[in-house]
């Protein structure tokens, strides 16, 4: 129990995570307990198991598994953050928990999955369970299935997406498991509950037996709309309803909700694939068509009627086909073939569905003037075709087509299009069927029913009751005012038969309301009938805003009664039926009239009326006033007492005074009476009579307002205008035009005829009485306010004069916004009905206005010839045939919609590749939109979208059109045609940034003023989300505008669950975005808003609102200004009326400043600079280089802003006014420091626009400029940013300009700036930017660059001197010669400065200087009298510490920098060892200080800081100073060390984990080896170039060759970089000797692996690398060091031999390479280092002694190795047996003995008989003594073997070894077993190990060839050779290996490494052999060794050096190189010493 008590005490999450399933499982246990406990979802101590949660559910135990199942699903039941395991948990539950075989583990997992479901994390669980189906095990399939329905049931099809499993379903029917089918079909079945016959057709191609099966299931599935039973947290209402339900037990209305919102949800349609046909078309098609025999056509259309069955079609442009196919319709004499083509349009219909919608309006009138045939089967496919067109589009769109045909003379047609009508309103609800549409249909079917053909009648009687019946009789009744009772009933009795496509539900509720217009007649009680309507307008939340905003002022709606307030209240929103109806009384007779009259007068009063004396006449007024106010509405009898008015004398009263108080009474009863206008058609005649009179006019107007409320002023209007121009009395003429004036601005535009007043206008104007003319005027004045700029279209034929006067008048309006109606509300202030009078109010006045208009028919004259001429390829005639288009509609002004085949040839002119004719077509539609009006609509899809795409164009101006277009057609068309289908969405899906700004813009515009928009618009989210993210700034800052007007149609629900698709990181972003918008979303629209966004169409704009709430909305939206001051502006209304209105817009401009100057000045595009770069480079953009700036560089820069610098500041960056340049620096200035990241990712850009400046002549933008600059790099060096080349390049020598300045403090700054500028970017590429300044004409520039470069080397010594410290001082000392004194001074100065660093070596560095300019140069030294001194230096070495750290960090931090500060580095290098001689240091050490430097870049693949160092532009080849050869130049190590940091790094970067990176360096290598004059500087870095190549390898084939996501392609790349550039290098002769024997091996070894590797073969271009490397491997063999590649080889025979893992063929290609070596061999003999090679061969045959050999399963190895053998006996003859030098023992050498035998047969025994005998004597002796040994071998190995003895034996037997170290244990280890042979072997490696500690053993070479290995864990085998000190004492491999693990812990290496070591066995077998270190381990010694010797290295015997490279230690075989090599070295080192003293 003890280990348990410890985990006991553990805390429970890490129980959880226990290696003891007991610990576990309590751990499960009381997680359980402890989420059941947590009561707050949001509490802190869920997030510790977040990452745990996945390993409950996979747990390995079953018994643990189940209670971490339950524990988990509390977790997912309880945890706020439980979602954020969905993907891994569930996976987890698929793949682990399904399989399992206990049940309850099976349910847990169910139940999981479902409450991640429940959770909100559907999708997730869903795409992994369907992940779950591709499984092999069936159990799995099985359970996933099963949780896939449980699923559905429980959640339904709203929740759980059908598509996805419907795609599947096909698939896992055809399953071989019975139990998979078997769910599958009960899966079916669940799905069947919820989309019925929706499923059918995707799985109509199962097998037959199941699908007969499931057909049998299906019957049995109830007919009840399932529900959904369990839901998620954010339908908790939905939930709490449900449970009310279950508990009263009924079934409420809420269901049906629900039935509702689920059955259309799924559409079989939309779970289909679609189809693409176009290109299966046949060839011959369209010639087909046309053919003369009809059985062509016939063939031509079966084949599209085949295509066609397709249930689903791709969308595509089927233009020519449906022309086609109309034609054959239209015109074709055969009526089998119009049959079918009717057939072909009907399939077309039905596949595209909205798509067909376009080509709607040209097929709809053909088919309806085919509807003449008579045979009943043409009929039947005309009428399919019809009904399946109809579907695609609606009735608005094809509304002019039909009624077009409803006056056709032929019965038939009449009857079929009535029909048709019938048909197609089933399909309406009363919203797609308003009373625009109504009205004239209505009025068209009335004909029909009044027609002399029965079956006309009949269709006309069905159309009608279908229209009844889904309008509702309050809709259609007012259109059937005059129509006879029968006729009225038998409409609704076809009413009642008539069945809707949508079910009952739209019926319902109007039927319900259709009893409330009845009481029209009948006064109802003020009081029920209008709570009844306040409530019904509380409880739809819809129309109670509306009630609101009518309250605040809406005019009356026509025809509303006036008999009632109640009935008014229930508003009927009718034409002008309702008003004969309900404002009309029947007239009463006279008799009547008095009698009802006495009834409410006194008697007197009565009496008196036509009384003679006028006094009597005024006193019965008097009385008649006061009975009129005493009055109660209700008793009033109003058209009795207007009569008693109206008796004689009536209006003809002459006395004024009674005729005042006549005109006051009729005012009076009008305003306190129930008048109707048949009263009013009683005094109305008089009241215009007397309106024109000075005394009682205004009477009279008054009664006339009066009149107006009661009876609506349209009516009352029309019959006073009417009736004062049937009179000749110019006065009351122009009084009631002036009366008409004011009642307009009172009562509101509302429902007025203005084509009845036009006409009267008219005549006013012609008037010869100015008066009459200037009223008309005015009027015309008022009306504009309402109707807009339209108006003017009706006077444009008016005399000129008249037309100004008229203008003028226009003009004054246009500043203001019709007043609000003051009058003719109180009545109907209830208005409950109001909900869509509004909105039809509106479409009729911008209507009416439009529908007056004569319109022409243009269509003849769009001619055959002018569409071609528009199609033409020559520009100049397509520009004709525009130019005619435009003046055809000019000349008719207003046009029909026919426009023939224009609509096609003007879109084909939209992508005209000459944008001239591009806009010019866009300036022709918008014509079109203005002349054709809101008929345009039709050519919305077909003509209206091509111009939405055109806003993609990138110039600015055909987008500016292209917007105007756009938007004069929506102004005619409204938004709804633009926003249904799925053509808008299409559009922003196009990765267009133009086209996403603007149509985002666009619609962010057009959004807010709508009430309702078509469910298409959800189709936009997607790409509005990618647009959220798009690379282009203004694209991001569109998207978030438009984001809260999407967010306000479509609700936030929606659109957050539209993000459910996006990538988890781009989802979190949008949702943040779309939280924002929450708060910012504006509501929707009232009315109103509507109205003002189509002012200009003609609308009464902002009419009901009153202006605060305005002024509000426009300050209150921070989101919203824009759109508001576009609606502010509509229609030209700059300022408004009211105050405060009027104050926003005035002050527009500071508000738009406000509003954008808020958001950041710089926006992030991410990889924008790096884009821009690689345009450069690409030469896309102009390179920014120029002597002054031209307007292209300008244009180029403002382009590439846009995108990333906020709008309002590039404007001020680009002004042409230097002032705004000043502000922009100033903005830049505030926003530097809060905006680092911005700055700095549009650096290059600030920078070029800072370089534009520089030629500004203003010095105040100038100071400004250096004031940022400043500023900015101060910023840019705390960031540690560095500068890359781009954006030096571009700068730094327009800034150097600027130190010529005659100006000291520009001087000054600029100077300051170059200073500060050498912290962000390397002073030594900053040498080439200055020094080019000194060959600048003007002397001041001269003077102070050649100061600046004195500064530099000052600062940074020689080494920033570029490209050579000769050539720059050689430069400088030109200008000692210079006419400028100061020029001469600082050249001068600038040498000075450089003696003072650097002493004599100046003057050879300067070369020739002519006497004068000498003799002045040694004055100024002397003068200076510095003598040189190490300070500078120390200076010079502090400076570059400093930026080399920055350098350092910044490259970690920034990965932009690609700038390594090699000069510095080195210099620090030098440096570190004090003073200048440090230079002279020889190369051998440098290298590797370098390998140092670069350790971990080449030992292993993460290269922390290195590889960050430089992934942009790593190094321009340019960089790589040419190679000096030493005797030119003194400082030639200086330079080298240079080049060598550079190639350092550059190889460290080819081992690169990245390939782009790795691909890079290896191509700036491979561009080096090529140049010749460059190829020496690689020298001396070979093995550190191969190493990181073959790293690479190895990385690609273990790393990447596995990686999934990676292209293969990038892999193929990388390999055909690596092969290339080696050989490359393999060609340059004296570069491939340098490669030593280790790295040679690897190399080989790594190619060789590459051959082999089957995935490469694999690969496209596998073949072709194969071929590369077997070209690659033969260049190796043949051009490197012949020794080194032998000697690799064999070492690689052997450890492919030894080692078990590798594959047989791998040693036979080592092979192959060795019998190519072989064959070599006769040419390379002399070359070849025989003894090392010997060494080699001996080391094989002692580790395979032939026995073992002859055990190979292939015989190769052995007769490759006696080829070899063979054939250098052959070349060397005897005296190969010199070549022995190297073997220890070499008696004992199976080696030895095998060439004697050789030598044997090949040669005659003459003068070598002596030398054999010896040898051969000698080989006797040793037989005889080994039979001594082997007794003594025998009693050890006794030892060994019994169980006491076996220490003893062993170490006997080691010292044994040791004594005689050619003895052979061989043969006794061979008998005995495998385990025992390797326990003997670690027996005595452990006493070896135990003794090398304590002493140290010498040998006989004084070089230990003891493994290192021996001291560490067996798999560290670095092979390290002891260095001889001065004392001649060894040290040993383990001081050394101590070392080594230190170096290797410090680049982070791992000491113990299994890889590319050589294997195990090699040392196991033989202890004591010496192998080739792997090139790692070789660096790693000689790093060990240079450390060592860093004392001594007087002693360094530069062999030691060599062996290092071989790996093994031995001396060299030609002493006297070596001695010749130490002597140099010698001298060098006394140098050195004497420098430090």
């Amino acid at each position: 129990m003890g280990d348990d008590s410890e985990w006991m005490k553990l805390p429970i999450d890490q129980k959880c995570e226990h290696k003891l399933w007991k610990a576990r499982l309590n751990g499960y246990e009381e997680a359980l307990k402890l989420f059941q406990k947590i009561d707050d979802e949001k509490s802190p101590e869920w997030s510790k198991y977040l990452g745990l949660i996945k390993k409950f559910v996979t747990d390995s135990n079953a018994v643990a598994q189940l209670k971490g199942l339950e524990a988990a699903l509390a977790y997912v039941e309880n945890a706020h953050v439980a979602g954020k395991t969905t993907g891994e948990v569930a996976s987890g539950v698929v793949n682990k928990v399904f399989n399992q075989p206990k049940a309850r583990a099976k349910e847990l997992g169910e139940d999981i999955c479902l409450m991640y479901i429940e959770i909100e994390k559907g999708e997730a669980v869903q795409e992994e369970l369907l992940k779950g189906l591709d499984n092999k095990n069936p159990k799995i399939i099985v359970a996933c299935i099963e949780t896939l329905r449980k699923a559905l049931s429980e959640f339904g099809s709203k929740i759980i997406s059908l598509k996805p499993i419907i795609k599947v379903l096909p698939k896992l029917f055809e399953s071989r498991e019975k139990a998979v089918r078997d769910e599958a079909k009960l899966l079916a079945v669940e799905i069947y509950r919820w989309i019925r016959d929706a499923l059918r057709p995707p799985l109509q191609n199962i097998n037959s037996v199941q699908l007969k099966e499931l057909e049998e299931e299906w019957i049995k599935v109830s007919s009840a709309a399932p529900k959904q039973t369990r839901f998620l947290r954010s339908q908790q209402e939905l939930k709490a309803k449900f449970e009310q339900q279950q508990g009263l037990g009924g079934d409420a209305d809420g269901g049906d909700d629900d039935e509702e919102e689920v059955v259309p949800q799924v559409d079989a349609y939309e779970l289909l694939e679609a189809v693409e046909i176009l290109s299966k078309l046949p060839k011959d098609f369209y010639e087909k068509i046309e053919a003369k025999k009809w059985q062509e056509r016939k063939e031509a259309l079966e084949a599209v009627e085949l295509l066609v069955k397709n249930p689903k079609l791709e969308s595509g442009d089927y233009a020519d086909l449906v022309k086609a196919l109309k034609k054959v319709v239209g015109k074709d004499t055969n009526v089998m073939l119009v049959a079918l083509a009717a057939k072909c349009l009907a399939g077309l219909a039905t596949g595209l569905r909205k798509k067909f919608g376009q080509y709607a309006g040209h097929v709809v009138p053909t088919i309806l003037e085919k509807f003449k045939e008579k045979k009943p089967q043409v009929v039947q496919a005309l009428q399919e075709a019809i009904d399946a067109i109809f579907l695609t589009t609606t009735l608005q769109n094809i509304s002019e087509d039909i009624l077009a045909v409803m006056d056709n003379k032929n019965p038939t047609i009449k009857q079929q299009t009535s029909l048709f009508i019938a048909r197609s309103f089933r399909h309406c609800t009363p919203s797609t069927l308003p009373k625009s549409l109504l009205k004239p249909f209505c009025a068209a079917l009335l004909k029909h029913i009044n027609d002399s053909a029965p079956e006309v009648r009949d269709a006309g009687f069905e159309a009608l009751g279908t229209a009844l019946k889904v309008a509702g009789e309050k809709a259609v009744n007012p259109f059937l005012a005059d129509v006879d009772k029968l006729k009225l009933d038998r409409i609704k009795e076809c009413a009642e038969k008539v069945e809707l496509v949508y079910g009952k539900k739209p019926g319902g509720p109007a039927e319900k309301k259709e009893g409330k217009p009845i009481t029209g007649k009948t006064a109802a009680l003020p009081g029920p009938a209008g709570d009844k309507e306040t409530k019904d307008a509380a409880t739809r939340p819809g129309p109670l805003k509306k009630t609101s905003a009518m309250k605040a002022g809406v005019p009356p709606k026509k025809g509303k009664p006036a008999t009632s307030a109640g009935t008014g209240g229930a508003g009927t929103k009718g034409k002008k039926g309702p008003e004969t109806k309900e404002i009309f009384e029947s007239e009463l007779s006279i008799e009547v009239c008095e009698e009802k009259a006495a009834a409410v007068l006194p008697a007197s009063c009565i009496q008196q009326l036509d009384s003679g004396n006028w006094k009597e006449r005024l006193a019965c007024m008097e009385e008649f006033q006061k009975a009129v106010e005493l009055m109660e509405r209700s008793e009033m009898p109003c058209q009795a007492l207007v009569r008693m008015l109206a008796k004689k004398p009536g209006w003809k009263e002459t006395n004024f005074q009674v005729m005042q108080m006549k005109l006051h009474i009729v005012a009076l009863i009008a305003q306190k009476g129930n008048f109707s206008k048949t009263s009013a058609q009683v005094v109305l005649d008089g009241l215009v009579d007397k309106v024109g009179d000075v005394k009682c006019g205004t009477n009279a107007k008054e009664a006339m307002t009066a009149i107006a409320e009661a009876c609506q002023l349209p009516w009352t209007a029309e019959q006073v205008v009417a009736m004062a121009f049937s009179q000749k009395n110019p006065k009351n003429q122009s009084e009631t035009l002036n009366w008409l004036s004011n009642a307009i601005k009172e009562f509101g535009f509302s429902g007025l005829n203005v084509k009845a007043f036009i006409s009267n206008v008219k005549t006013a104007l012609a008037a010869t009485n100015p008066a009459v003319r200037t009223s008309a005027i005015t009027l015309l004045g008022v009306m504009y306010l309402y109707v807009g700029p339209s108006l003017r279209m009706f006077f444009e034929d008016e005399k000129p004069a008249l037309l100004s006067q008229i203008d003028a008048e226009f003009e004054k309006m246009q500043g203001q916004t019709a007043p609000a109606p003051t009058r003719g509300i109180s009545r109907h202030n209830v208005g409950g009905g109001g909900d869509d009078g509004e909105e039809e109010e509106q479409e009729e006045v911008g209507n009416d206005v439009v529908d007056l208009l004569p319109r022409t028919d243009i269509g003849d004259k769009i001619t055959a010839e002018l569409v071609s001429k528009i199609g033409d390829k020559n520009w100049k005639i397509r520009k004709e045939g525009l130019d005619e288009v435009t003046s055809i509609i000019n000349e008719a002004k207003f046009i029909q919609p026919n426009i023939g085949e224009l609509p096609a040839a003007l879109k084909g002119r939209l992508n005209d590749s000459n944008k001239i004719l591009v806009q010019q077509t866009l300036s022709i539609l918008q014509q079109l939109a203005t002349a054709m009006g809101p008929n345009i609509k039709q050519y919305v899809k077909n003509l209206g979208i091509p111009v939405i795409t055109v806003l993609g164009d990138s110039k600015n101006n055909v987008r500016a059109a292209a917007l105007a277009t756009v938007n004069a057609w929506a102004e005619q068309t409204g938004m709804k045609e633009w926003l249904e289908g799925e053509d808008l969405s299409e559009e922003l899906k196009k990765e267009n940034p133009f086209l996403r700004q603007e149509l985002l813009g666009w619609l962010a515009e057009k959004l807010p003023a709508l009430r309702s928009v078509p469910s298409d618009l959800l189709l936009c989210v997607p790409h509005l989300y990618s647009c959220l993210e798009d690379r282009n700034g203004d694209v991001r800052k569109k998207a978030q505008d438009a984001l809260p007007f999407f967010m306000m149609h479509l609700g936030f629900e929606k659109m957050a669950k539209a993000t459910g698709k996006l990538k988890p990181t781009s989802k979190d972003q949008v949702l943040a975005m779309l939280e924002k918008a929450k708060a910012n979303m504006p509501a929707k629209p009232a009315p109103l808003a509507k109205t003002s966004s189509r002012v200009v169409g003609g609308a009464a704009p902002a009419k009901f609102q009153p202006a605060s709430a305005f002024a509000d909305d426009l300050g209150s939206n921070t989101m919203e200004p824009k759109p508001d001051l576009k609606k502010a502006k509509a229609g030209g209304l700059s300022s408004k009326t009211k105050g405060v209105q009027g104050k926003k817009v005035i002050s527009k401009p500071n508000l738009k400043e406000d509003d954008d100057k808020s958001g950041p000045i710089f926006i992030i595009v991410p990889n924008g600079k790096e884009q821009r770069m690689k345009e450069e480079k690409a030469l896309k953009v102009l390179k920014w280089n120029f002597t002054t700036p031209r307007d292209e560089y300008i244009e180029q820069l403002k382009t590439q802003m846009s995108t990333c610098v906020a709008k309002w500041l590039q404007d001020e960056m680009f002004h042409a006014d230097f002032q705004h340049h000043n502000k922009a620096l100033t903005v830049m200035i505030e926003h530097l420091e809060s905006e680092k990241d911005g700055v700095i990712s549009c650096l290059d850009l600030i920078l070029k626009w800072l370089t534009l400046r520089f030629f500004d002549t203003n010095t105040s933008v100038l100071m400004k400029t250096l004031e940022y600059l400043k500023l900015l790099f101060n910023l840019l060096n705390q960031e540690e940013y560095h500068l890359t080349e781009n954006e030096a390049s571009s700068f730094i020598p327009y800034l150097i300009l600027k130190v010529g300045e005659p100006k000291d403090v520009i001087r000054k700054d600029v100077r300051a700036i170059l200073n500060r500028m050498c912290l962000i970017y390397p002073a030594s590429k900053m040498f080439p930017f200055i020094m080019e300044g000194t060959k600048s004409k003007n002397s001041k520039q001269r003077a102070e660059c050649l100061e600046e470069l004195g500064c530099l080397v000052e600062s940074y010594g020689m080494n920033v001197c570029q490209p050579t410290p000769g050539k720059a001082l050689k430069e400088m000392a030109t200008h000692i010669g210079d006419r400028d004194n100061a020029v001469r001074n600082a050249a001068l100065n600038t040498i000075v400065t450089v003696y003072n660093v650097h002493g004599d070596q100046v003057f050879k560095l300067i070369g020739n200087l002519s006497e004068k300019d000498m003799s002045m140069l040694e004055e100024r030294i002397k003068r200076s009298a510095k003598r040189p001194t190490s300070a500078p230096v120390r200076q010079a070495e502090e400076k570059p510490q400093r930026t080399q750290n920055v350098s350092a960090n910044a490259s970690m931090m920034r990965k932009g920098q690609a700038e390594d500060m090699s000069s510095k580095l080195n210099q620090n290098r030098n440096m570190g060892s004090h003073s200048e001689t440090a230079h002279s240091v020889p190369r051998e050490f440098q290298l590797d200080l370098d390998e140092i430097e670069n350790d971990n870049g080449t030992v292993r693949c993460e290269m922390p800081a290195l590889v960050q160092h430089k992934l942009d532009d790593i190094f321009e080849p340019v960089l790589i100073p040419e190679p000096k050869i030493r005797a030119v130049s003194p400082h030639f190590d200086d330079m080298h060390s240079n080049t060598a940091s550079t190639i350092n790094f550059v190889i460290s970067q080819v081992a690169s984990g990245d390939i782009n990176t790795s691909i890079q360096a290896l191509t700036q290598i491979d561009e080096v080896l090529k140049q010749e004059d460059k190829a020496e500087a690689m020298s001396g870095h070979i093995d550190q170039f191969l190493i990181a190549t073959f790293m690479q390898l190895r990385l690609i084939y273990n790393t990447h060759m596995a990686d999934e996501k990676l292209d293969k392609d990038e892999i193929v790349r990388l390999y055909s970089c690596i092969i290339g550039s080696m050989i490359t290098l393999f060609q340059i002769e004296s570069l491939a000797r340098e490669a030593s024997t280790g790295v040679l091996k690897d190399l080989m070894h790594g190619l060789i692996t590459l051959m082999l590797d089957s995935r490469v073969e694999d690969l496209e271009e596998g073949e072709q690398v194969i071929r590369s490397v077997n070209l690659l491997v033969v260049k190796v063999l043949e051009k490197s060091d012949q020794t080194n590649i032998l000697s690799a080889l064999l070492v690689l025979l052997q450890d492919s031999l030894l080692a078990t893992a590798s594959s047989p063929k791998f040693a036979e290609l080592v092979m192959k390479c060795l019998w190519r070596m072989v064959r070599l061999l006769p040419e390379t003999i002399n070359s070849i280092n025989l003894d090392r090679i010997l060494l080699d061969i001996h080391i094989f045959m002692k580790v395979f002694p032939k026995e073992k050999l002859k055990q190979c399963k292939s015989e190769f190895p052995i007769r490759t190795l006696k080829t070899l053998l063979h054939t250098l006996c052959k070349l060397k003859g005897p005296k190969i047996l010199d070549h022995l030098t190297m073997i220890d023992n070499k008696n004992e050498s199976e080696l030895e003995a095998h060439l004697c035998r050789v030598m044997k047969h090949a040669m005659d025994q003459t003068g070598k008989a002596d030398k054999d005998t010896e040898k051969g004597a000698s080989r006797i002796e040793e037989k005889a003594s080994k039979a001594k040994v082997n007794d003594i071998l025998a009693e050890i190995f006794k030892k060994i073997g019994s169980k006491e003895n076996t220490k003893e034996g062993l170490a006997e037997l080691y010292e044994y070894k040791k004594k005689y170290s050619d003895a052979d244990i061989e043969p006794f280890l061979k008998n005995s077993s495998q385990f025992f042979q390797s326990y003997v072997e670690r027996g005595l490696r452990l006493i070896e190990t135990e003794r090398e500690g304590k002493g140290r053993i010498a040998t006989s070479t004084g070089i230990s060839t003891q493994m290192e290995g021996t001291c560490v864990p067996a798999s560290t085998h670095t092979v390290s050779s002891s260095i001889g000190n001065t004392n001649g004492e060894e040290v040993g491999p383990s001081v050394y290996l101590e070392r080594l693990k230190i170096l290797r812990q410090r680049c982070g290496l791992d000491n113990a490494k299994q890889e590319d070591r050589p294997p195990l066995t090699s040392l196991l077998s033989k202890p004591t052999l010496p192998t080739v270190a792997s090139s790692t381990d070789m660096l790693h010694s000689k790093l060990s060794q240079l450390r060592e010797s860093r004392e001594q290295y007087q002693h360094l015997d530069l062999d030691s050096n060599q062996t290092h490279s071989s790996g093994i230690g031995t001396t060299l075989a030609s002493p006297s190189s070596a001695a010749a090599n130490i002597d140099d070295l010698k001298k060098r080192l006394e140098r050195i010493k004497s420098s430090r003293k």
